[in-house]
């Protein structure tokens, strides 16, 4: 449990509150709002908006507008923000780069990945996308399935020469780690740490009295820069052990 009562709870999505790309078990909706009627809850992820709304907003039970508006959803790491308002996602800020920023990202990425072997020829959907305000390199493709590219690079080692390599070809934009077969390209500054700094200046709730929780809290993790900005933490290996400590979170939480 936390030292102190968190006022704001904030998550990971894939391989926290949900397999990677797949919806959220029926377990997971019902404490989200059962944690939402007591404490404001995030979601940040370098998924794209229409991921949050598949996996999470479409899966969610029945809960009053007050409950809703408690939910935040970051994509994209915090470049875009969305509240649940009235039933209806409402669009709080979207940071878009720009179109000479997203060529060149989308340059590097390709034939960085090709120099290095990295680019496959039987994939599962489009390989590049275009998220906006990011970037994104998918090894596999979009809809790849989960052994697939749980296989892929199970050390991590693959797709950190890619992120390395990418990095040294545009030095202004941020390159790194996303999912597990996933590179993503931002405007420098952009990682979870960002979306946790915008959650405390739209909220007013300062980040000590914040909790994240995720399952790459390691050095190499994109959950890292959370723990880093010294947020208080909670590592998770999977969404029943999400569950699990949510079980335990919430009857410790006061009610509203």
């Amino acid at each position: 449990m936390p030292a102190s009562t968190p006022r704001l709870v904030a998550f990971d999505l894939d391989d926290t509150l949900a397999p990677s790309k797949s919806p959220i078990d029926p377990r997971i909706g019902e404490l989200l709002i059962a944690l939402a009627e007591r404490v404001e809850v995030a979601i940040i992820s370098g998924g794209q908006l229409a991921q949050f709304r598949s996996q999470v907003v479409d899966r969610l039970p029945a809960a009053s507008a007050e409950t809703l508006s408690r939910v935040h959803l970051m994509p994209t790491c915090g470049t875009q923000y969305y509240r649940l308002t009235g039933g209806a996602i409402e669009t709080v800020y979207a940071h878009s780069l720009t179109d000479d920023e997203k060529s060149r990202a989308l340059a590097a990425v390709e034939e960085e990945a090709r120099r290095l072997g990295l680019w496959e020829s039987e994939t599962w959907g489009d390989i590049l996308e275009d998220r906006g305000s990011q970037i994104t390199f998918s090894a596999l493709g979009q809809r790849a399935p989960l052994e697939a590219k749980t296989a892929w690079d199970p050390t991590g080692s693959r797709k950190n020469a890619l992120r390395e390599a990418v990095a040294a070809r545009i030095p202004d934009l941020e390159v790194r780690s996303g999912g597990s077969t996933s590179v993503d390209i931002t405007h420098r500054g952009i990682d979870k740490a960002y979306g946790m700094k915008q959650l405390a200046e739209v909220t007013g709730i300062p980040l000590d009295d914040m909790l994240f929780v995720g399952d790459r809290l390691d050095p190499d993790g994109n959950d890292y820069p959370v723990l880093a900005l010294g947020v208080p933490c909670h590592a998770v290996h999977g969404w029943p052990d999400t569950a699990a400590y949510l079980d335990a979170l919430i009857p410790t939480l006061p009610a509203r």
